[in-house]
């Protein structure tokens, strides 16, 4: 294979690959020196010269010259006055000779084996390109167009054409993906698989949430306001705490925007999600009355030691404190870090019993369940539906059934009375 051949056809490929110049010069001048070092075992007395542009190779061997009976005759920087003389006639011991070589001198295989090398070290350098790429974008948003969509995950392409992906557990369950649809996703992370760079994009993170509201809320992106904490289920509800550095900015209404414009925006991008923005505050109350929205609540007790809330509502605003399928209670008590219960407010004074007086009939371990999530008297237990009992203890449904008829038998007892 002519020298020219070799550069051209690796020059044509390194540019497809968007490699620039001097890397290109670096990767052919290292690949030459390898082949160098194999046959000649160093490189240290050769001098290479390349011309991308012309396909122009030249590789000189430069040995200083030495008497036939010298003891240096067999060093690789050395050459024989008699070996000297056979390229140039009046060669003279001391002076230096500069030998071309050629590319056929190194042999076929050789020459073919350069150009496989070239081309892999190319694919080596894309790849490292594209993870450090995309490994400084993690956190950050990007477009890309959907390729191919599989059960498990779908291929979006870049503006370079390279390879990203969402997993199933990264998509919103209401995305629908189409091949040519432009997606919008935050980079999740970047993996290095089998010596192949894996990027995964999500759209289910609470970043890509935050960097939306980034995007829409001029406020957030100039620093004025920020974001403390997001807490969602994708494609059904989020929860959004914000706080403003200026007191003349309202961190909600600027996140809302007028008439909701700019909520709206991020909304439509996450398939209608439902969307709370409140106000942060250090006065864990409040800001549990505020998580909970839109509930009234109408008291609040915190067991800092249990990291618990009890929360006591009247009985029609218990159904807007939980939410469908318990999303606003669960997603409320992630954003203030504490497991909230929530119990029904009763009206007026009733008696009560405190539970260990149904030591008798309920046994000492589902009392002490019972107490675990501050149910410590019957009507309290009473307060709270058997689907909630279920839910928030480690008791079976029988169970529950059981100590419920056990303590409304006792106040129809007393009633009776």
């Amino acid at each position: 294979m002519d020298s020219s051949v070799l550069i051209e056809s690796f020059a044509e490929f390194a540019k497809f690959k968007n490699i620039d110049r001097p890397t290109m010069m670096r990767i052919l001048e290292d690949v030459f020196r390898t082949m160098i070092r194999k046959k000649w075992s160093t490189d240290e007395n050769f001098d290479i010269i390349l011309n991308v542009e012309k396909g122009d190779l030249e590789i000189w061997r430069n040995r200083e010259i030495v008497d036939d009976n010298s003891e240096d005759i067999w060093d690789d920087d050395k050459i024989s006055l008699s070996e000297a003389r056979k390229i140039e006639p009046d060669f003279e011991v001391g002076e230096e000779v500069s030998e071309l070589i050629k590319l056929e001198d190194f042999g076929r295989r050789a020459v073919l084996t350069a150009r496989q090398t070239l081309i892999q070290r190319v694919k080596d350098l894309e790849k490292d390109l594209l993870y450090q790429k995309y490994k400084d974008q993690v956190g950050e948003i990007i477009s890309g167009e959907v390729y191919q969509v599989w059960n498990r995950e779908v291929l979006i392409l870049d503006s370079e054409d390279n390879e990203l992906l969402i997993p199933k557990a990264e998509q919103i369950p209401k995305d629908r993906y189409r091949k040519g649809d432009v997606v919008r996703a935050v980079v999740q992370r970047v993996e290095i698989i089998n010596g192949n760079p894996k990027i995964i994009l999500s759209r289910t993170s609470p970043q890509f949430l935050e960097r939306l509201f980034e995007n829409e809320v001029p406020e957030i992106f100039d620093g004025l306001i920020t974001i403390k904490k997001i807490v969602r289920e994708p494609g059904e509800r989020a929860k959004v705490a914000v706080e403003s550095y200026d007191d003349r900015i309202d961190p909600v209404g600027a996140c809302v925007g007028m008439k909701g414009s700019r909520i709206h925006t991020i909304v439509r991008e996450l398939e209608n999600e439902n969307i709370d923005v409140i106000n942060y505050t250090d006065n864990m109350e409040l800001y549990i009355q505020r998580a909970l929205s839109p509930a009234k609540i109408s008291s609040i007790k915190i067991n800092e030691e249990t990291g618990r809330v009890s929360v006591f509502l009247k009985p029609d605003q218990v159904s807007l404190a939980i939410g469908k399928g318990g999303q606003n209670i669960k997603l409320a008590s992630k954003l203030v870090g504490l497991e909230i219960d929530v119990f029904r407010e009763t009206e007026g004074f009733e008696e009560d019993i405190d539970l260990t007086e149904f030591s008798d009939e309920i046994e000492s371990w589902v009392i002490d369940e019972l107490k675990r999530i501050g149910l410590d008297t019957a009507r309290s237990v009473l307060a709270v539906s058997k689907e909630d009992l279920v839910r928030r203890t480690e008791l079976e449904e029988e169970t529950v059934e059981d100590l419920l008829n056990i303590i409304r038998q006792e106040f129809d007892t007393e009633e009776n009375n």
